[in-house]
């Protein structure tokens, strides 16, 4: 996942509601939203080449996130990233999120940001951030390829869009992934310096990325109530273009 709106309110009776867009090399093999067969607790999309995840849900109200971290640096023979959502998601979530937080190799991983939780609780931890994990207060926040609310100019444009939505969670997936559909970058003076070079912040500096090798590959809306939750996909090919959409809902079990 390279870009997250969220609005969280645990008070709420859907305390969590999901914008997202996932950036990635078309060439990888994918496996769309759905019950996983080899762990009906979690919905999810899927990682076929290591196994892992980028976002999802469990039927005990469990949420998984994550990020990469936009640095220069290689990342060859680290762990997959994806493992660390699809591990939170494979058990109901833990009585202390800072202690499973802290108990993670945080040095087996390149750069991430992840955010965990349930229906009453949201963490977010990063390797890239020593004050990590640190509760996400009630509110509207985004996530890209730095820490939490970093002012880039695509995630100033997603958080402060989903912010302006009355009763986000009661509306259409179509009308909140709207905000996720710009395709053209921003000024060049407005964007950050990450060490890439201009050309690459520049060509990874919208929303919504689209070239034939690389780019935006699904679209996500979740939301996450008491009860149950909801979660829609919309993929995209090379051209972006819509390739695909999936819908599911999952019931979710009582809290103790």
């Amino acid at each position: 996942m390279c870009l997250i709106a969220l609005q969280w309110n645990p008070q709420a009776e859907w305390p969590l509601v999901v914008v997202a867009n996932r950036d990635e090399q078309h060439a990888r093999p994918t496996r769309e939203l759905g019950i996983w067969p080899d762990a009906p607790d979690i919905l999810a999309g899927r990682d076929l080449q290591a196994g892992g995840t980028w976002m999802g849900v469990n039927r005990y109200g469990g949420f998984a996130a994550l990020t990469n971290y936009r640095e220069p640096a290689a990342d060859k023979g680290l762990r997959s990233r994806g493992e660390l959502v699809a591990n939170y998601l494979k058990k109901p979530p833990p009585d202390d999120l800072n202690a499973y937080a802290a108990q993670l190799p945080l040095a087996a991983y390149a750069g991430f940001n992840l955010l965990l939780g349930d229906r009453k609780r949201l963490i977010y931890l990063s390797n890239r951030d020593p004050s990590t994990p640190k509760p996400v207060a009630p509110g509207t926040h985004g996530l890209s390829n730095a820490l939490l609310d970093t002012p880039w100019p695509k995630l100033q444009g997603v958080r402060d869009g989903l912010a302006c939505v009355q009763e986000a969670a009661e509306q259409p997936p179509d009308e909140l992934l709207a905000l996720m559909q710009r395709r053209e970058p921003y000024p060049d003076a407005t964007l950050p310096d990450t060490g890439v070079g201009l050309v690459f912040e520049r060509f990874l500096s919208p929303p919504f990325i689209c070239t034939p090798a690389y780019g935006t590959r699904n679209s996500t809306w979740l939301r996450l109530g008491q009860s149950r939750v909801d979660m829609f996909e919309r993929r995209f090919d090379p051209a972006g273009q819509i390739a695909g959409e999936s819908r599911e809902s999952l019931s979710l079990e009582r809290p103790d």
